[in-house]
């Protein structure tokens, strides 16, 4: 399937200049776009948005696959990883709390929410003609899809080369009146060409000039799929991990997102278990349908909307009404997932985050109802970062049922959890423990709970959906 461009659109008009306001924390911007003036003289293309369905299947690797690090080790490292985003959205609560405080835009509060040092999964694609391949973040909570590109002033390591726009046919600088250089938080113009400044928290930037180039997804003859004028962030100057990958996708609900950028706007992912040699799949466009899903139970596609979060609406956030263990409804206050006047709080759902984040009060039900429901003593497991937990295993005299873990979403869609979606054990000590932790500021689901189900995102329809499935196999 190859997605062309038959004829030129017209551009509408931009109403307004693209902004030329500059980024206090990026005061190299002015140097870096003197550096950049040779990859800046190409003509400006036309962005153009069609109806043909575009369509394509790509592997999502897991950042710490192929490492020699061992199963304790991983999850330490995925547990470091999460705390650190919740941390950042903590600082962002104080940031948002305070009236004194600086105005914080949505995209750069949703990137202190989801750090693009701290992403979980890549995936493989190649940019330029002719494509160079390499790999990059899959980001459910942020939109830009950048790389790091030569002459290159301050950039990471990473294992491919640098792009280099003077090497690519199809590269074309985006004009600062042209639309899609006004859909950036902090858009810039220099000598007529937009350039961009992001900030991922404290620990990770990137700015440079954005562009429009043709992008490959898949490989092979039969599978591989072009797509032309997709803007993306040519950065020169960057800073942050990026975890042995060149780059980021954005796949967030904002208009610069590859999702919203390709359409149609969907997109389905399967993730196979944690600790699973098996990769996991990442299904775009026509390609994403829960209807074939080969699953292994009876279970049925249930489907809830998602919430629009004005403060953060790049995030896909979800309204969760409560939480059962087995058939037991818990004790929770529906206020403790409702998206606060300010933003904060609310219940997000992430491929990026690794464990959940349950909002403090209904942590601590779930906490009570695993101790009423597990007949064994309580313990701290502070060699991994989690402090629910019981000795494993249990004592031979001891029969220990763990119940299913039920989130309960609005319009009747119930996720129910096995066990092993929500404990985890920790060999290094011999504990069973809960993979969940307290937040003080908000609910994330994290990827171990989603575990062999396979998601829908309907951005089109603003609806998820999702269905039981073994991932290693479909």
């Amino acid at each position: 399937m190859r997605r062309t461009m038959e004829s030129p659109c017209s551009q509408p008009p931009l109403p307004v200049e693209c902004l030329t306001r500059y980024h206090s924390k990026m005061p190299n911007l002015v140097l870096l776009l003197i550096l950049l003036m040779p990859t800046m003289s190409s003509l400006p293309a036309t962005h153009c948005d069609d109806d043909n369905d575009i369509g394509f299947h790509l592997t999502l690797t897991h950042v710490d696959a192929g490492t020699s690090y061992t199963k304790p080790q991983r999850l330490r490292r995925a547990i470091a990883r999460s705390k650190a985003r919740v941390a950042a959205l903590q600082s962002l609560a104080a940031v948002a709390s305070t009236p004194t405080a600086p105005v914080v835009d949505p995209i750069t509060a949703a990137r202190v929410l989801v750090t693009a040092s701290t992403g979980e999964y890549v995936v493989g694609l190649a940019i330029g003609t002719p494509p160079l391949y390499y790999t990059a973040i899959m980001d459910t909570g942020s939109d830009l899809i950048w790389t790091q590109c030569a002459p290159c002033l301050l950039c990471v390591d990473q294992p491919t080369p640098y792009f280099d726009a003077k090497r690519s046919a199809t590269y074309r600088a985006v004009p600062c009146r042209s639309p899609r250089c006004g859909q950036l938080t902090y858009p810039a113009c220099f000598q007529r060409v937009c350039v961009y400044q992001y900030y991922y928290g404290d620990t990770a930037s990137t700015a440079g000039v954005l562009a429009n180039e043709t992008f490959t997804f898949g490989s092979g003859n039969s599978t591989k799929v072009m797509a032309p004028n997709v803007s993306f962030g040519c950065g020169s100057i960057n800073a942050g991990d990026l975890a042995n990958s060149s780059g980021m996708v954005g796949f967030g609900r904002g208009p610069l997102s590859l999702v919203s950028q390709l359409g149609p706007s969907r997109f389905s992912y399967c993730l196979t278990s944690y600790l699973s040699p098996t990769p996991s799949r990442l299904y775009f466009g026509a390609f994403a349908n829960l209807n074939s899903t080969n699953t292994s139970s009876s279970s049925p596609v249930q489907s809830t909307p998602f919430v629009v979060n004005p403060a953060l609406p790049s995030m896909y956030f979800l309204s969760l009404k409560g939480i059962s263990l087995g058939t037991k409804r818990l004790p929770i206050d529906p206020v403790a997932f409702v998206i606060n006047d300010d933003g904060t709080g609310g219940v997000i759902i992430d491929s990026g985050t690794s464990i959940t984040w349950l909002q403090q009060d209904a942590y601590e039900a779930v906490r009570r109802g695993l101790l009423s429901a597990i007949p064994l003593p309580a313990a701290n497991d502070t060699d991994i970062g989690l402090d629910t937990c019981f000795p494993w295993p249990p004592p031979p005299n001891v029969t220990v049922t763990v119940p299913d873990f039920v989130f309960h979403f609005d319009g009747g869609a119930n996720m129910t959890l096995p066990p092993e979606n929500y404990m985890l054990i920790a060999s290094t000590t011999g504990y069973l423990c809960l993979a969940m932790a307290p937040s003080g500021v908000g609910t994330i689901i994290g990827n171990y709970q989603q575990q062999n189900l396979h998601i829908l995102y309907d951005v089109a329809n603003s609806l998820l959906s999702f269905v039981t499935a073994p991932c290693d196999i479909i």
